[in-house]
C-alpha cells in the first residue's frame, strides 16, 4: 500500500485548471489520465483520494474507488487512445467515474466497449425549450402552471406514462427514436434537427433488448422518473455571448425557458444489467484483464460488444422518445395555461444533449483521422463551430451544450470549442456532480429544510417523493458555477447563458 504522499508523486499540475495522472499510478496504464478542476473542486478531489488511502479493498469507499483512481483504471483498458479524461463534475461511479470520458480505437481488434463507461441510465440527457414569455407573464400563474406541469408529466419512481403505447409501438420506438414521435404527432419536424444524432441511433436493434427490459420500459414512456431527473421552468439570468444566444432564440434576460432532464428509465437500466452479465463471460473467454471488476467489457467487434451497442442504441432511442413525449406534454400544459398554442408561444427545442452514451465518431489522433468509440459518462458532447454533425443554424456558434444545475441552483448553456475537440474529443461537463453520496445526503439533510429553502428563493416545487429531496438538495452537489467556470477557463467549452430556476418538478 502506498501512502498518500507517494500517491501524489504520480499527479502533477499542468495548467491552472488541469492535472495529469502519470503512468504507474495504477498498473498497466496504456495512456495518461487527466482531470480538470479549479481550486475549490481540487480540494474535494484530493480529499477523496486521501480518505481512500489505507482502506482495504484497494481503497474503495462505499463500494467505489476515488475518482482519480477510476480515471487511471480506465486508462488501463485495451484500445484506449489519447487520454482518460475526468471533467470538473467528476465523482465516483460504477466502473467509470461519472464525469469520465474515454475513446477507443475502432480499428484496434483489442479495443473494448464497456457498459460502465455509459452508465445504467443510458442516454440520460437534457433538453431545453424556449418560449417568448417573460418572467412577468409567469409570476401571476406560477403556482398553477407548476401544478399543471406536475399533473401533465408523470413523475416518480414507478410512474406510468400517459402516452398510449403497446408492444408493437415500443418495438418501433426503440428502432426509430424521434422518427416515431414525429410520425405519431408528438414531435415537430424541427425538434429532430436540434437533437444530438437527430434523435435516432441508426445502430439500434430492438431484438437485442431483452423481454425484461421491454416490460420495464413499456409503461414508462413519457415519464420523468425519480432521482436527479427534473423538469424546470427557468428564466434567463445572464447572457455572456449575445451572438450565440440570439442564434438559439435567447435574446433577453427574464425570458422563460423549460429544461427537461431524463433518460431511458428502467429499460436502459435493464439493458446495462443484461450486458454486464454477458460481458463477464466474454472477458473470461477473451482473457481481458482489467484493474477493477466493475469495468466489465467486451471487444468492440465481438458478438457481446456488438449486441450491447445495438441494445444501447435502442435504449438511447427510447430516451429521446421519452424526452419528446414530455416536450409534447409540456407544450400542452403551457398552451392550456396561457390559452394559446405551443407554436404561438415559440416553444421550440433549442437543443437536446445526451450525457450517458457511447458513439462512433471521427477524431484526429496523432495527426491522422480515426474512427473512435467515444464513451461519455456524465459528460456532454461539445462540438465546435463548422463541425459536420451539428445543425445548420449552429454551424457558426458551435454546438449548444446544456448543463443542468441541481434543484434550486442555476443551469448553464455553453457552446463547443475547437480546443475541446483537441483536448477532450469534443466533450465537456454535464452538471454539478455529487459531493455527498445519496446515503450521506439523507443522513445530513432534512427534507423540510430543503423545501423551505427553495420556497425562500421563490421557487415553486412539486415533488412526488419528498424523501428523495435530500439526495438532490443543492448541498449534496458540487457548485455548478465552479464546474462551468473550470470548463470555460480550460477552453473546452465557452459560457453562453446562465439560467435561474423559478419552478421545479421532480420524481
Amino acid at each position: 500500500m502506498r501512502s498518500y504522499e507517494e500517491e501524489l508523486k504520480f499527479i502533477e499540475k499542468i495548467s491552472p485548471s488541469c492535472w495529469r495522472i502519470k503512468k504507474g499510478f495504477v498498473p498497466n496504464m496504456n495512456v495518461e489520465g487527466v482531470f480538470y478542476v479549479n481550486q475549490h473542486l481540487e480540494t474535494l478531489m484530493f480529499e477523496e483520494l486521501r480518505n481512500s488511502v489505507g482502506h482495504g479493498d484497494g481503497g474503495s469507499i462505499g463500494g467505489f474507488l476515488p475518482g482519480v483512481k477510476q480515471i487511471a483504471n480506465v486508462a488501463a483498458l485495451p484500445g484506449i487512445v489519447g487520454r482518460s479524461v475526468g471533467l470538473p463534475d467528476i465523482h465516483s461511479g460504477y466502473g467509470f467515474a461519472i464525469g469520465n470520458m474515454a475513446a477507443f480505437d475502432a480499428a484496434d481488434p483489442l479495443a473494448i466497449v464497456s457498459p460502465g463507461g455509459v452508465g445504467f441510465d443510458i442516454n440520460c440527457g437534457v433538453r431545453l425549450l424556449r418560449t417568448n414569455l417573460e418572467e412577468k407573464d409567469l409570476l401571476p400563474v406560477k403556482e398553477q402552471l407548476t401544478q399543471m406541469l406536475f399533473d401533465h408529466i408523470p413523475v416518480g419512481v414507478g410512474s406510468k406514462g400517459v402516452i398510449p403505447m403497446n408492444a408493437k409501438d415500443l418495438e418501433e420506438a426503440l428502432e426509430m427514436g424521434m422518427d416515431w414521435s414525429l410520425r405519431e404527432g408528438y414531435a415537430w419536424a424541427e425538434d429532430k434537427e436540434h437533437c444530438e444524432e437527430y434523435g435516432r441511433m441508426l445502430q439500434a436493434d430492438p431484438s437485442k433488448v431483452s423481454m425484461r427490459a421491454k416490460k420495464r420500459g413499456l409503461p414508462q414512456l413519457g415519464t420523468l422518473g425519480a432521482g436527479n431527473h427534473y423538469a424546470e421552468i427557468q428564466v434567463v439570468e445572464e447572457i455572456y455571448d449575445r451572438h450565440s444566444a440570439k442564434v438559439m432564440g435567447i435574446d433577453r434576460t427574464g425570458q422563460v425557458l423549460v429544461m427537461i432532464h431524463s433518460g431511458s428509465r428502467g429499460l436502459g437500466h435493464q439493458v446495462a444489467t443484461d450486458a454486464l452479465v454477458e460481458m463477464e463471460r466474454a472477458m473470461k473467454r477473451d482473457k481481458i484483464e482489467v484493474n477493477d471488476r466493475q469495468l466489465a467489457c467486451a471487444r468492440i467487434h465481438s458478438q457481446e460488444g456488438q449486441d450491447y451497442l445495438k441494445a444501447m442504441s435502442a435504449a438511447a432511442n427510447f430516451a429521446w422518445v421519452n424526452r419528446s413525449s414530455m416536450t409534447f406534454l409540456t407544450r400542452q400544459a403551457f398552451a392550456k395555461m396561457f390559452q394559446s398554442t405551443p407554436d404561438d408561444l415559440d416553444m421550440h427545442v433549442i437543443y437536446d444533449v445526451s450525457h450517458n452514451i457511447a458513439k462512433f465518431e471521427e477524431h484526429i489522433v496523432d495527426g491522422r483521422q480515426r474512427t473512435l468509440l467515444v464513451h461519455r459518462k456524465g459528460a456532454t458532447r461539445a462540438f465546435p463551430p463548422h463541425h459536420p454533425l451539428i445543425p445548420v443554424d449552429y454551424q457558426l456558434t458551435g454546438q449548444p451544450v446544456l448543463i443542468g444545475g441541481t434543484m434550486g441552483t442555476c443551469s448553464y448553456v455553453l457552446t463547443g470549442t475547437e480546443q475541446g475537440m483537441l483536448e477532450t474529443f469534443g466533450s465537456t461537463c454535464h452538471g454539478a456532480g455529487r459531493a455527498l453520496s445519496r446515503a450521506k445526503s439523507r443522513r445530513n439533510l432534512d427534507y423540510t429544510d430543503v423545501l423551505a429553502q427553495l420556497a425562500r428563493q421563490g421557487i415553486s416545487i412539486r415533488v412526488a417523493s419528498p424523501k428523495l429531496v435530500m439526495e438532490e438538495a443543492p448541498d449534496s452537489y458540487k457548485n455548478v458555477t465552479d464546474v462551468v467556470d473550470t470548463c470555460h477557463a480550460a477552453g473546452i467549452s465557452k459560457k453562453c447563458v446562465k439560467l435561474r430556476p423559478v419552478a421545479v418538478i421532480k420524481g
